[in-house]
């Protein structure tokens, strides 16, 4: 659990946010555990174990890398879209089913939404974008939201957080973003934004701030003083 002198750091201390853009997949809704079955029942057609060693080549990356990471290490060059193809299949078909929000995760956008405006910034294609928050109850909470597939090249790139930026009418340097992912933290602080990192695994994360859950007391009582 992070102490209150981190949340009251000189890169948060005294500051509000006029924005915050959030992660989806493993910040908002647990679909990293749906995902890894997904990706093991992928690599097992293929004749390959699935661990700690190879989720943490996938995780954060869009569909389109992701495929281009089995195509290397399947050993099939030039195959990257058909498998980014295979491994959506089988994550819509998981995702569809089992998603739900995370611990925390609807009372901090409900106390963030009151406050400043949101949106989610995805490295998901815009239909598995779409199936997640209804299947978790978000569409409703965020008024802006952006797919992997509607940039020109998604997360750890910037192009999906200044898409969200822009689209909330705010600057990035004023801005706050939530992931879970290195990847996801190199796309928001390219953008310019400050960050708060919430691991999905166990991994050192270089953000503002590093929290265990999004239901952290301290973080709920930095939002409420916003």
């Amino acid at each position: 659990m992070v102490g209150r002198q981190q949340v009251t750091g000189p890169r948060l201390s005294g500051w509000r946010p006029a924005a915050v853009v959030f992660d989806c997949d493993g910040l908002l809704v647990d679909t990293e555990p749906r995902w890894t079955v997904a990706e093991t029942r992928l690599f097992a057609r293929h004749g390959l174990p699935f661990g700690p060693e190879q989720k943490a080549l996938l995780i954060g990356t869009s569909t389109a890398e992701a495929g281009e990471i089995m195509a290397g290490l399947f050993g099939l060059p030039g195959q990257g879209p058909a498998l980014s193809a295979d491994l959506l299949a089988l994550a819509v078909e998981v995702i569809s089913k089992q998603a739900l929000p995370t611990h925390g995760a609807v009372k901090v956008v409900e106390l963030v939404s009151r406050r400043v405006p949101v949106a989610v910034a995805s490295n998901s294609p815009r239909h598995l974008l779409t199936i997640t928050l209804d299947r978790s109850g978000f569409t409703d909470m965020f008024p802006v939201s952006v797919a992997g597939d509607e940039v020109v090249t998604a997360k750890p790139a910037p192009d999906l957080y200044l898409a969200a930026c822009a689209a909330l009418a705010a600057e990035p340097q004023a801005c706050l973003a939530f992931e879970d992912s290195i990847t996801g933290l190199r796309a928001a602080q390219a953008a310019g934004l400050r960050t708060v990192a919430v691991p999905s695994l166990p991994q050192d994360l270089p953000a503002d701030l590093v929290i265990d859950s999004l239901a952290d007391p301290d973080l709920l009582a930095w939002i409420e003083t916003w």
